[in-house]
Order: structure tokens, then sequence, then C-alpha cells
């Protein structure tokens, strides 16, 4: 059966540029994790560089059903993921903008409790693509040690994490989390 999942992130106004992570050949395809469940919420750590994401505070709850988009000064986009082969549920294609073709999105590993790692790539004739790469954590913090774990992992999957940045600064976002907490009440 397919899988849907309702997103939201929160994201502020973008301020730089950073190019994307380009690279010769076909798209990896490394392994992903088992027995795949993966609601609630996950704050950006690090990643890739990606024009389509910038700002501070960046978050993304998983629901099953889908949500209202908040009013407030919040920038947020909705989409669903969808689970296209049901014996790979952390395999899915993720639809943000109507008329754009679906990312994919593959979770490589979680715990569930404090981090994921996930990938996305676009393969482009097989000459060349381009990806991108997350660290997401429960928390808006992890630790150098479970860092570095991570980081190794992301190697050993084919990723660069010499190009992986501190993607968002997660300080001072209580405002976020308390405007989050009141819109998901349905004030």
């Amino acid at each position: 059966s397919k899988g849907l999942v309702s997103w939201m992130f929160s994201v502020s106004v973008p301020s730089t540029t950073d190019s994307q992570s380009f690279h010769l050949g076909s798209c990896p395809r490394p392994s992903v994790q088992e027995d795949f469940n993966y609601m609630g919420t996950w704050y950006e750590i690090e990643k890739l560089p990606a024009v389509f994401e910038r700002g501070k505070c960046i978050q993304a709850a998983y629901t099953a059903v889908r949500v209202r988009t908040p009013n407030g000064k919040i920038n947020s986009i909705e989409g669903v993921a969808e689970v296209k082969d049901s014996s790979q549920p952390a395999i899915l294609e993720v639809s943000l903008v109507k008329g754009v073709p679906d990312s994919p999105y593959w979770v490589l590993s979680t715990d569930y409790q404090s981090y994921s790692l996930v990938y996305s790539c676009f393969d482009y004739f097989s000459l060349f693509h381009f990806d991108f790469a997350w660290i997401l954590a429960r928390t808006r913090a992890l630790s150098e040690d479970v860092l570095g774990r991570l980081h190794e992992k992301l190697a050993a999957a084919g990723v660069n994490v010499n190009h992986l940045t501190v993607s968002s600064n997660q300080t001072g976002c209580d405002v976020m989390t308390r405007h989050r907490k009141k819109w998901e009440q349905g004030a």
C-alpha cells in the first residue's frame, strides 16, 4: 500500500547562495533504513548546499494526515511524500510544488530517537548528477561524537562529507517552536 505523509517546513528568509553538489556519472544507490516509520519533528543540523533551502531554525514535522497551513510570519511549505514500493518504505518520492516533478527522499539511517540521515539525487542521462544530503535530529543540536559517526555513515554511502555545511542555525528558535505548537493545537 502507498503511504502518504504531510510535511510542514518552517524556514526563514534566504540570505546567501551556495552551489549544489555536482558529480559526473549516475546517482549512487546507497542502502536505506529497514523497518521504517518516520513521524514527528526533525531539526536540520547539517546538509549539502541546496539553493532551494536557506535560513535558520529549519525543521520538518511529519504527520500521517494533511494539515492546514499556518497564518503568521513563518515561511513554510507543505508537501506529500509517497512510498512507491511498500517493500522499501524508506525510499519516498516527495511532491512540494504542483507541476514540478517529484523528488527522491531516501532515509539512509535513523535511530528514531536522535538522528536521521537523508539522501536525494537527481540523475541526468547518466552523465552527471546533483545530490543532496541532510543530517536531521530530534533536538536542535547533536554532539560532535554523534556527528562524527553520522559523517562516517554518509561517507560510506558515497556522500562527500567535506561539502556538508552547518545548515541551519538552531539558536533563538523558541519563538518558532511556540508558534508551531500553537498552530498544531488549532489556535
